[in-house]
């Protein structure tokens, strides 16, 4: 079978209908200084789509079909309107109360804010003067406001260590170190952070300036107290070393013996409490003593040598001796005080002679 021909058909825009079927005059022009009025036909048909229609049928039925429903349509005019205003929300202030040691500057340092910026705020001057107690007016809320003061945050329902640390401006790692936790640490609703905000560094620092020169103050006490009691102990040394100079300079022997005390009286003498050995006479308050036959003989001592006892003041004479039976012994002289003899007992003193 034979294929039918295709009808040609010519398609006609809305813009080149509008040209051919609607009449439009000129618009108001200026002629010399004089305003010209504009001479307009008003068209007393509307045109629609429908009128539009019939006149292309009237030329050629097959070209209404092939013109798309777009083409027909007249885009009304819009009516501009003014946009409706947008409600800013309303900004949240909080209260905050002067505590003792507070000052101006370190209150609006403290909120992230200057000096003039708070006095304006709260309507003061630079004059004012501030009480313990007194409220101050802050751009922030009140939980933000009483964080910041106290340094601590209560964790709230959806809050996480990034989005606390962002939302007081701090880094989240100085959170994490500040709280001695780890950065994958659960944290649970209801529960502490401490915060290292600014202020409380500062704070930190200075006590810890303060402990650490308090340290070094008691660190050079000590030290000059050590050095003291060195220099004292150096001086006794010292003083010692020159005693036991002047007595070691008195003689050239010295032996260590065992020192005894005995007083006037029967019971530690003889029937002649007041006679010594070598018919010597003795008396109170002399400083005499007696030593053991060994000493005499062996050691060098005699009758008169004059002696010096370790840890005893002065020279004591050599005016008795003692019974046969001891070795490497004195008796001290203590007059007619017998408490005096009991008391010193019996010691190991070192003999100069």
């Amino acid at each position: 079978m034979p294929v039918p021909e295709k009808a040609k058909v010519k398609v006609i825009s809305v813009a080149d209908m509008i040209e051919q079927y609607v009449n439009v005059e000129d618009s108001l022009r200026f002629k010399r200084s004089q305003e010209e009025p504009l001479n307009v036909n008003v068209i007393k048909d509307v045109v629609t789509t429908e009128v539009i229609a019939e006149k292309i049928r009237e030329i050629k039925p097959t070209i209404v079909e092939s013109v798309k429903k777009e083409e027909l349509v007249i885009v009304p005019k819009v009516r501009k309107t003014h946009p409706l205003p947008i409600k800013k929300p309303k900004k949240e202030y909080g209260i905050y109360r002067v505590e003792s040691g507070d000052v101006l500057g370190r209150i609006a340092q403290k909120f992230g804010l200057t000096s003039q910026e708070l006095l304006a705020l709260n309507n003061l001057d630079k004059k004012s003067t501030l009480r313990v107690g007194q409220k101050f007016k802050i751009p922030l809320p009140q939980k933000t406001v009483d964080s910041i003061s106290s340094a601590t945050y209560v964790i709230e329902t959806g809050d996480t260590l990034l989005s606390i640390a962002y939302k007081f401006n701090i880094e989240p790692k100085d959170l994490v170190s500040f709280n001695h936790i780890k950065s994958n640490t659960i944290i649970r609703e209801g529960k502490k952070l401490s915060l290292p905000l600014p202020h409380i560094m500062k704070k930190i620092e200075a006590e810890k300036k303060r402990l650490a020169l308090k340290k070094k103050a008691e660190a050079k006490k000590k030290k000059l107290a050590e050095a003291k009691r060195a220099k004292e102990k150096a001086k006794k040394r010292k003083l010692t070393k020159h005693k036991v100079k002047m007595i070691r300079g008195f003689g050239k022997h010295k032996l260590r013996v065992t020192a005894t005390a005995y007083s006037s009286h029967r019971g530690q003498t003889d029937s002649t409490p007041f006679l010594a050995a070598w018919n010597n006479r003795i008396r109170p308050g002399m400083k005499i003593i007696a030593v053991s036959r060994d000493m005499l003989t062996r050691y060098g001592l005699r009758n008169g040598s004059r002696v010096r006892i370790g840890g005893l003041k002065g020279y004591y004479t050599v005016r008795d001796k003692m019974n046969k039976r001891y070795r490497k012994r004195i008796d001290i002289y203590m007059g007619v005080n017998r408490r005096r003899a009991l008391r010193w007992g019996r010691r190991s003193v070192m003999l100069y002679w």
